[in-house]
């Protein structure tokens, strides 16, 4: 790339051929190690948290929202008075995006299930809705109205019993109109002018306004995201969301402009966005890096866009659509935009993305707000292990299991073998004991497996045996 392409702030660029290994560590390791600052300051937050309640939410939102709020907990009423004056465009799309969500995460509904795996035995797996959670919505550079219907509307269709959702503070001791009109919308139950790690630790520990929740789910700043890491365990929590992130892949039928528009998109959102482009063949990239150089002084958030793609954007060439999809693995991206003649044909090979945009018109934009799909989406690369926030994050998927008297017979000594293999008689003797409720319990060595040859049959019954693939180790 040359021309234009240094004239754009870009961090990272060349072929992923020819980039060094401190490249590649600076594009696939971030967000590996927390900064110990943020790590500091978080945990200070948590045991303040822990030790005085809401006293120390008070004096966090004095000293980070540059807030006095009257009260912690938002009145009902000011969330249905924000609804009633929100202006009417405006509370059309909301209730457009609320529709869409509901429906796809209404598809996402497990079933309960019932399963005979032999004669006898029958297992069962029903889902059972958490019975309160915690939903962030995060404040500070801009409103977000879309991350409360992100998580309330699907925490709704999933049955929780209750819903509770914190956001930061404004000057005027309140969340942003717009937050409290969505969580109106949504259906939340209880709605908190409390922000950051605070407002993690106080649903994860409970204060004295603030109810202890199950599990705590949305997006947030570092400080967020780090409370979260650290509360893990305390309470359950969603995926790891942390700065946004988007990955293109663009072949020479994409419109550079449009590819620009996108990385602008993301770059926008924080100094520690992401915003990446993996060209098929150089010439995307050179139209790309001549787009970017022309948008960007027109941008209202240029600053925040510049900062970003100097610190985390890369405008990167691949040699074919196999090396990019392959880079994209790697990099394991919040957002993959597949802007390709055929981008239904790539999908299959799509390993590691926490959503995958396919073709031109399928922008991140209507990921972000409209389409239904979830927007909480794992960053920093844990797409290779995490999934975005839907349905199953807010029910218990509780198995249940039935052993027939005749079916205890059978299985007690094939139980009773693995327990005295495992040095557990407590467990041989509460199976032996089933099946000589029965009447035909085995005893003495051949009850725990004592005695027995190499060739034994340790099964109870043919039939059981052939129940069951053979496991080959690895």
């Amino acid at each position: 790339m040359s021309g234009a392409a240094s004239t754009a702030p870009v961090g990272v660029t060349g072929r992923l051929t020819d980039l060094s290994a401190a490249q590649l560590a600076r594009l696939l390791e971030r967000g590996a190690s927390p900064d110990p600052e943020v790590e500091r300051a978080t945990a200070a937050a948590i045991a303040d948290v822990r030790a005085r309640g809401d006293a120390a939410l008070f004096d966090l939102a004095r000293r980070y929202d540059a807030a006095v709020p009257q009260r912690l907990e938002v009145p009902r009423e000011a969330c249905r008075h924000a609804l009633a004056e929100l202006a009417p465009a405006l509370r059309a799309a909301l209730e457009e995006a609320a529709a869409n969500v509901r429906a796809f995460h209404a598809a996402q509904l497990p079933d309960e299930l019932e399963v005979e795996v032999r004669p006898g035995v029958r297992l069962g797996r029903r889902p059972e809705p958490l019975a309160r959670v915690g939903v962030y919505a995060p404040g500070g550079r801009a409103s977000y109205p879309s991350s409360v219907l992100m998580g309330v509307v699907p925490a709704r269709v999933a049955g929780v019993g209750e819903v509770v959702v914190c956001s930061p503070p404004g000057p005027d001791g309140l969340p942003p109109a717009a937050v409290l009109a969505a969580c109106a919308l949504a259906g939340a139950d209880r709605v908190f002018a409390v922000g950051g790690a605070g407002a993690v630790a106080a649903m994860a520990l409970g204060t004295q306004s603030v109810p202890r929740v199950d599990k705590v789910v949305g997006p947030g700043n570092a400080y967020v995201t780090e409370a979260k890491r650290q509360l893990n365990g305390v309470v359950a929590i969603d995926c790891p969301a942390g700065p946004s992130e988007v990955l293109v892949v663009a072949d020479a039928t994409a419109d550079p402009e449009l590819v620009a528009l996108e990385l602008l998109a993301q770059a926008e959102h924080d100094p520690r966005a992401a915003a990446v482009l993996v060209s098929v063949g150089a010439e995307p990239a050179r139209a790309v890096a001549d787009a970017l150089a022309r948008l960007l002084p027109s941008q209202a958030r240029r600053e925040v866009s510049e900062a970003s793609l100097r610190a985390a954007g890369a405008l990167l060439v691949a040699d074919d659509l196999e090396a990019a999809l392959a880079f994209a693995a790697r990099y394991a991206p919040e957002h993959l935009l597949l802007m390709l003649a055929e981008p239904r044909a790539a999908l299959p090979r799509v390993r590691n993305a926490g959503t995958v945009f396919l073709g031109a018109s399928s922008s991140v934009a209507f990921g972000d707000y409209v389409t239904g799909a979830n927007h909480t989406l794992p960053t920093g690369g844990l797409a290779r292990a995490y999934s975005g926030l839907s349905t199953l994050d807010f029910v218990r998927l509780v198995t249940y299991q039935e052993v027939s008297p005749a079916a205890a017979v059978e299985l007690a000594p094939v139980a009773a073998t693995l327990a005295a293999a495992e040095g557990l008689p407590g467990h041989a003797a509460a199976a032996r004991g089933r099946a000589g409720a029965v009447g035909s319990a085995p005893t003495g060595d051949a009850a725990d497996g004592r005695g027995r040859g190499a060739d034994a049959d340790y099964s109870a019954s043919p039939r059981l045996r052939a129940a069951y693939r053979v496991i080959e180790p690895y």
